[in-house]
Formats: C-alpha cells, sequence, structure tokens
C-alpha cells in the first residue's frame, strides 16, 4: 500500500504543470516563431497576414485561414481556446462548423504549441496583448 501512495505522490510531484503562454519568454518566443515557420506559416501567412479575403467563405463552405496579427480575430480568444483549437482543430468547434484547420495534437506537444501562441502574442502591440489578456482573467 506505502508503495502505491508513494507513486501516485511521485506522479503528482513530478508531473508537468499547466503550459505558460509567454510573450516576454524570449526562448519560448523563438521556438514558437520556428514552429510556426513549419506548422503554421503555409494557411496563416509567414507574417501572420492569413489568407486573402479570409472573412469570406469559399465555394466549400469554409473560411480561409485567418491572420494573427493584430488585424484578425485571435486575440479576441482566451489562451485556453487557442490553445484548444490548435490541439482538437475541427473537434474544438460546435458540430457543423467547417474549418481547415487541423489538429495539431498529435503532432506538436502542448509546450510546442504554447511557444507558437507565445510567438504570435508577441507580435501584438501592447494594448491588444493587455485586452486579450482581461480574456484570461489577467488585469
Amino acid at each position: 500500500m506505502l508503495v502505491i501512495v508513494l507513486t501516485a505522490s511521485g506522479f503528482v510531484l513530478f508531473r508537468e504543470g499547466p503550459v505558460r503562454i509567454d510573450p516576454s519568454d524570449n526562448n519560448q518566443v523563438a521556438l514558437g516563431k520556428r514552429l510556426y515557420a513549419t506548422a503554421c506559416a503555409s494557411c496563416h501567412g509567414t507574417a501572420l497576414e492569413g489568407q486573402p479575403d479570409w472573412q469570406r467563405r469559399l465555394p466549400n463552405g469554409r473560411l480561409p485561414a485567418p491572420p494573427h496579427d493584430a488585424s484578425g480575430h485571435t486575440w479576441h480568444h482566451s489562451d485556453a481556446f487557442l490553445m484548444g483549437v490548435t490541439q482538437r482543430g475541427p473537434a474544438a468547434y460546435p458540430e457543423g462548423y467547417l474549418t481547415d484547420m487541423p489538429a495539431f495534437r498529435d503532432t506538436l506537444s502542448d509546450r510546442e504549441i504554447a511557444a507558437i501562441l507565445a510567438y504570435i502574442k508577441s507580435q501584438w502591440p501592447a494594448d491588444i496583448r493587455v485586452r486579450q489578456n482581461r480574456l484570461n482573467g489577467a488585469r
């Protein structure tokens, strides 16, 4: 019984905590920039600009990839929502919502997704970051 308790305690003590998305962490942002270039830029643009006419539905009913810079709506969502969409892709949206956003849960770790989001957030003006942080409960 003691072995089971100690083993269970070890999992709690040494389990990795929740990931942090910190646009002021230069190491996290640098990793995110590299990962964004390989995993995201082909759809969302190398300069976070998104696809042309991103607010107009395509013939297949889907919207083009939105920009992740301040001109888009990424900053209108909480970090938890952004993590979920990146992890789960279409499964993160209501049933029937059409999106070409793939799920990255099987190809990127939570730490890597957080780094990508830190990079994206690091590119926003300070006032946009403050507004987005309010969605996370930060003041």
